[in-house]
């Protein structure tokens, strides 16, 4: 159970918000969860994306993206130590959230038994004297109650989740220029005009380079699914997408597309990480195993992933003469 002190006033200008929990797991395995900031966005659902922008030894500076509803993202940095031997991960907020002047936070790991473990977060706010942190102290509460509860959840069915979660990436070669090959894959408002599978798409991108899209698609059954998805796009690098409405049979898909340019021309990868629901195996077919239904999932993302690589391939080889 997740046990909470709302707000400790350290001092006029200082407040401390501490969250605490126990999680039938091993240390390692639960620091792990929490280090590996990647594989966030598949098991925490407000999470999009999170990256290392760069590392030395006084830490790692991180880009964080998260949904703030269905919506919008909201977008940081931090500067983030991570104390393996001492089971102690830091980090502090590179502009902190007005009325805030300074946030920064710690987890700690203690290991009960062998296969036992409490994890403490704690944060601490610094604000000019008669700021009103509320809003901004109730956003941490919520957010540390959220995380801690899915953290406790992905580490006690991780065997489970071995089981379940699919992961691969699919590479093709683009003898053309990583802006045309991005420019194809960026411009999803056209997928419906260019993508056989897509359907119908309507798009927002109200802020540069944050997307939200609402698709529909054809499955190779005649079938048509909706999905509601976000995406983080990084020009002619990386388009990360998450998403928010799911099919049925899965509780998590992410994935990324990726551009890498080569002296010959461009390495495009089509990446997914979809978790399935195992109470859902039977859409599938009564008697479905989780086996079956990785090697059809794997079947049927790869082959559209594949499909737009390829003709992702055509557009910005016509555009560069070949």
């Amino acid at each position: 159970m997740t046990t909470l002190v709302r707000c400790l006033v350290v001092s006029s200008t200082q407040r401390r918000v501490d969250h605490a929990i126990t999680i039938e797991g091993d240390v390692e395995t639960v620091f792990d969860l929490i280090a590996d900031i990647a594989r966030w966005p598949q098991f925490h659902r407000s999470a999009v994306h999170a990256e290392t922008v760069h590392a030395n030894e006084k830490g790692e500076l991180v880009r964080h993206w998260a949904l703030a509803g269905d919506a919008a993202v909201r977008a940081w940095q931090t500067v983030r130590r991570t104390d393996r031997p001492g089971r102690r991960i830091t980090f502090a907020h590179m502009e902190p959230e007005q009325p805030a002047t300074d946030l920064r936070g710690e987890w700690v790991f203690t290991e009960l038994t062998p296969n036992r473990t409490r994890v403490e977060l704690s944060h601490q706010v610094v604000a000019p004297t008669g700021a009103d942190l509320g809003p901004l102290l109730d956003r941490i509460a919520q957010e540390s109650e959220d995380c801690l509860a899915t953290l406790r959840d992905t580490a006690e069915r991780r065997a489970d989740l071995d089981e379940l979660v699919v992961s691969f990436t699919d590479p093709l070669f683009i003898a053309g220029s990583v802006e045309d090959a991005y420019d194809y894959l960026y411009r999803a408002d056209l997928w419906p005009e260019r993508i056989p599978h897509v359907v119908g798409l309507a798009m927002t991108e109200d802020v540069p380079n944050v997307q939200f899209f609402d698709m529909d698609t054809k499955g190779p059954d005649g079938s048509t699914h909706t999905v509601r998805s976000v995406r983080i796009c990084l020009p002619n690098h990386l388009i990360v997408y998450k998403q928010i409405s799911l099919p049925t049979m899965l509780d998590a898909h992410t994935g990324h597309w990726r551009f890498t340019e080569t002296p010959e021309g461009v390495i495009a990868e089509a990446r997914h990480t979809s978790t399935i629901k195992r109470s859902a195996l039977s859409q599938l077919g009564g008697a479905t195993t989780v086996a079956e239904a990785r090697r059809y999932l794997r079947r049927l993302l790869s082959g559209n992933s594949m499909s737009n690589l390829r003709l992702a391939k055509a557009y910005a080889e016509e555009r560069a003469g070949f």
